[in-house]
């Protein structure tokens, strides 16, 4: 069973900036993709980012431009560096790393960590 450990969550101002680390307990390179989802009160779990193996990202576009993904694969941590936080981007924030195989599939999950964006 893998660990995913988020942290970095926590109360900003608008216009601010947080970053939220996700740290497995084994190596990153073992999945094909890695990301981000968050849950909005009231809402359904939806993607923020993702990074392949290959280091490509992809991003919804609600967050194009203010966030970052990346990642760390001697720390076997990926990040999530945000910028010109909204209102709107308050959520519990999710690492995801999942593997395709021909053989077997794994998808596993973190805690959340809570984000909050508030004057």
């Amino acid at each position: 069973q893998v660990q995913l450990v988020e942290s970095g969550g926590g109360l900003v101002q608008p216009g601010g900036s947080l970053r939220l680390s996700c740290a497995a307990s084994r190596s990153i390179f073992s999945f094909n993709i890695m990301g981000w989802y968050r849950q909005r009160p009231g809402k359904e779990r939806e993607l923020v980012a993702t990074i392949a193996s290959g280091a490509n990202t992809n991003y919804a576009d609600s967050v194009k431009g203010r966030f970052t993904i990346s990642r760390d694969n001697a720390k076997n941590t990926v990040y999530l560096q945000m910028n010109s936080l909204e209102p709107g981007d308050t959520a519990v924030y999710f690492c995801n790393a999942k593997f395709s195989g021909v053989i077997r599939q794994e998808n596993y999950w973190g805690q959340g960590t809570h984000v909050t964006v508030s004057s």
